[in-house]
């Protein structure tokens, strides 16, 4: 999927819903503008991996940037289903698969085999009773699920953690879905063009995910104190930002942590040269039963293109029109303490389902509008933090203002 963006002319289906993207060895992206030249761009790139990475000297000066072509974070999905352009729906799916098949989009076991079975009919055709399928999923099982489903756990350790389980049931769960999927009557007879419907099947899927087409972030936030000692330490997450909210998801354990739509939070970013690189993520809560506002702080060294990039998507999602009741379903699951959007994908609301917030395994900073302490600490750019609260229409969060009784910690 690589190549470069044409700027020429009328812009084709392409050139819309793609655009070049700089990546490196270490997965540090940056998603090119229009008005980008990528050879610039490549002559300051290890510029911007000092600036923007925490990768070593010696990694830096040996990197060497790869333009990509990716789809564009800033293409609505409304208008991805009006794509007819089967070599674009081509290179949708090619990257939408690759998201999942690297669980940089978390999917539930039942989701992840309804996809795996929809790339066994693109690579090996229609589902034929009576031929050793079994075998060629067995062989390439890594090709339709994520890694993380295909290993099969060994010992005590794999046992406790019940990788072992999934892993089974995977390979049979991935046959009953492939036998499942449905043929199109009266497709065209050229083979790419009757993956067409199979294309857009795969993507009508993926667009259930609350994270599809995000831009990815690296970050670290703080793990809640357990143990006698009250240890902490940090955990590694990746940061989805798309146009409808922000996603914070657990890199190693493949789930979310934290979701918001740009209605339900304030953000910040404090950089190095003020104190440490970090995002600062606002939203309601409740401790023990008492409604509070909760600062998530995520370290990286990327939380001013974080930040940037949360303040373009709410300014682009004002200028234009409205979202319609379906894509607004599908937004991001709601924080906890308020009501849960409608939603026509049921099976993502799904008890203990890897798309749902998992806000106690949070580690964050609590406090009350009146100023009642629960914990004496407060980021120091708390009063232009909160001014950065943007609202898109009626939102049921409440902005709190900062008082001189929330001390510093």
């Amino acid at each position: 999927m690589d190549g470069t963006e044409g700027n020429a002319g009328q812009p084709g289906p392409a050139d819309r819903s793609h655009r070049s993207s700089v990546s490196s060895v270490g997965a540090r992206e940056v998603q090119l503008k229009p008005k980008h030249q990528p050879y610039k761009l490549g002559r300051q790139w290890q510029e911007l991996l000092l600036r923007f990475t925490d990768a070593p000297d010696d990694d830096v000066a040996m990197d060497e940037p790869s333009l990509q072509f990716r789809r564009n974070v800033f293409f609505p999905k409304r208008r991805e289903l009006q794509i007819h352009d089967k070599e674009v729906l081509r290179l949708l799916y090619e990257e939408a698969k690759g998201n999942v098949l690297a669980a940089r989009y978390p999917c539930d076991v039942e989701d992840c085999e309804a996809l795996g079975a929809l790339v066994c009919r693109v690579q090996l055709g229609p589902y034929q009773p009576g031929q050793p399928t079994a075998c060629a999923l067995r062989e390439k099982l890594d090709s339709f699920l994520p890694a993380h489903l295909c290993k099969r756990g060994h010992g005590l350790f794999a046992a406790l953690r019940g990788r072992g389980t999934k892993a089974g049931t995977g390979e049979q769960g991935l046959l009953n879905a492939y036998r499942r999927v449905k043929e199109v009557a009266g497709s065209e007879s050229e083979h790419e063009a009757s993956l067409s419907p199979h294309y857009r099947a795969y993507l009508l899927k993926c667009h259930e995910l609350p994270f599809y087409g995000s831009a990815f972030f690296h970050g670290e936030i703080d793990k809640p104190a357990q143990g006698f000692l009250h240890r902490g330490g940090q955990k590694p997450v990746s940061v989805a930002i798309s146009l409808e909210g922000v996603h914070v998801i657990d890199s190693r354990e493949k789930h979310v942590l934290l979701g918001l739509r740009f209605q339900e939070l304030s953000w910040d970013h404090t950089s190095p040269e003020e104190e440490e690189s970090v995002l600062w993520l606002e939203f309601d809560g409740d401790n023990e039963g008492t409604p509070v506002n909760k600062l998530l702080k995520i370290y990286s060294k990327q939380a001013e293109l974080m930040s940037s990039l949360i303040e373009y998507c709410i300014e682009l999602s004002q200028a234009t029109e409205p979202a319609t009741p379906q894509e607004s379903a599908a937004g991001p699951a709601s924080a906890a303490g308020s009501s849960p959007p409608p939603t026509q994908h049921p099976q993502l609301r799904r008890q203990g389902s890897v798309v749902c917030s998992r806000i106690q395994h949070l580690s964050t900073i609590d406090y009350v509008e009146e100023g009642e302490q629960i914990k004496r600490v407060k980021p120091k750019r708390s009063t232009s933090f909160f001014s950065r609260q943007l609202s898109l229409g009626q939102g049921s969060y409440a902005v709190v203002q900062p008082t001189e009784s929330l001390e510093q910690g």
